[in-house]
């Protein structure tokens, strides 16, 4: 008889945005003439560049004349924008990327929730905690990960705190761990790594045989210093590391979907023999077999966030977001409520009042402010006590967002 994975009965609860979206419809029910104003759930809320839609239309033009027709495109991305991404986000950094190493998709999210599928199931996975949560619920599905205790995390998993006590700076490993996600500029708290700190990583990854899965989505938000947009500008990385990118956040393609993941020459996995094997040839294997590419239009678009027009429109996005951020910031610390990040990366992370946990400082700002963010707890056990705003809503929503939750007590 047919039997359904069991991996999967291991997950908790629901998927953080789905119960956030459950929540949010039943007080609409409930109240039909709310104005609500979501800041949860880090959609972008621009449009894409003009400089994007434009390399868009022509390429769908494209589509409707057989002598410019594309049919299947090759599943690792046409080399037209894997050049560009060598290119702009690399060796204009001084960092050393070939097109061959880089994998087109059609999201972070959906790499680095595949990117697991390629290693051994008695891999220790190492997670930073608070997370994104598909780090931990594709492991979970996978069956790595075990049952989860009271606390919600999961046995088979090596969670490593990110709290105010240590900065929101995660301590190596105590004990030995394969696998380690990493995202900075992190997401849910803002905050970054310094080139000195992410080294640390790179260089105990070298020493253990770990590998890290690097998530850099925001790191277009950078605004300071001294933080790596890439690991690459770490030596030794390369031998360590896998690296996710997205346009998602940086040019508006939440909807339009197209993101790519770095996997190095280097970068080698023994077998149970002891044999080793080019990670760059699997992943390769594994997205010819499962995924057949991202549409021609769409790569032609993704290409032109590299002219000189689009990357002065994704500034201006990119520092509108920002704009909102710094709104956000001083709004809390007028309110008198300790936050994190929103400096290097569009997140802000608020310490919820005295008293109040994460979903009930969901659902005060929801019923009293009609403000909707992200409860810490969703993002694991450390991260209950804490509460996630995002600067992607208009600039209008965000000072209206902002001045309703002023008017509360806390």
């Amino acid at each position: 008889m047919v039997t359904v994975n069991e991996n999967y009965l291991l997950l908790k609860s629901s998927y953080i945005f789905s119960e956030i979206n459950r929540r949010v419809e039943d007080f609409q029910r409930k109240n039909p003439d709310a104005d609500v104003i979501r800041m949860g759930i880090g959609d972008v809320t621009r449009p894409l560049p003009s400089a994007v839609v434009e390399a868009f239309h022509r390429a769908v033009d494209e589509m409707a004349h057989e002598e410019t027709f594309m049919g299947y495109g090759p599943e690792q991305g046409y080399p037209f924008l894997r050049e560009a991404i060598a290119e702009n986000d690399y060796a204009s950094r001084g960092v050393e990327v070939s097109p061959e190493e880089i994998f087109i998709s059609d999201g972070a999210k959906c790499d680095t929730g595949n990117i697991q599928e390629i290693f051994g199931q008695d891999n220790v996975v190492a997670v930073t905690d608070p997370v994104y949560p598909v780090y931990v619920e594709s492991n979970v599905m996978a069956g790595r990960a075990g049952p989860a205790d009271e606390t919600g995390r999961y046995s088979g998993l090596v969670y490593i705190p990110c709290t105010e006590e240590n900065g929101f700076i995660p301590a190596l490993p105590e004990e030995k761990v394969d696998l380690i996600y990493l995202c900075y500029p992190n997401n849910p708290t803002g905050t970054a790594l310094t080139e000195k700190q992410l080294a640390e990583w790179v260089d105990y990854a070298r020493d253990s045989g770990s590998i890290i899965l690097f998530d850099a989505a925001y790191e277009a938000y950078i605004q300071e210093d001294g933080i790596p947009h890439s690991i690459y500008e770490v030596e030794g990385a390369r031998e360590v590391a896998v690296e996710f990118r997205s346009f998602s956040k940086n040019a508006g393609f939440t909807g339009t979907r197209c993101a790519f993941t770095v996997v190095p020459e280097e970068l080698e996995v023994p077998d149970s023999q002891g044999r080793m094997h080019s990670l760059k040839e699997l992943w390769n294997r594994r997205q010819t077999t499962k995924f057949n590419g991202v549409s021609y239009p769409v790569q032609r678009a993704a290409e032109a966030v590299y002219t000189p027009e689009g990357q002065r429109e994704i500034r201006e996005s990119i520092d509108y977001y920002m704009e909102n951020a710094r709104i956000i910031r001083e709004s809390l610390e007028s309110a008198g409520l300790r936050y994190y990040g929103g400096v290097n990366a569009p997140y802000i992370w608020i310490k919820t009042p005295e008293g109040m946990d994460s979903w009930q400082f969901f659902d005060m700002l929801l019923n009293e402010a009609e403000v909707v963010g992200t409860p810490g707890s969703g993002f694991g056990p450390s991260g209950e006590g804490y509460f996630r705003l995002t600067a992607f809503n208009s600039l209008k929503n965000t000072v209206r967002a902002m001045e309703r939750i002023s008017e509360l007590s806390f």
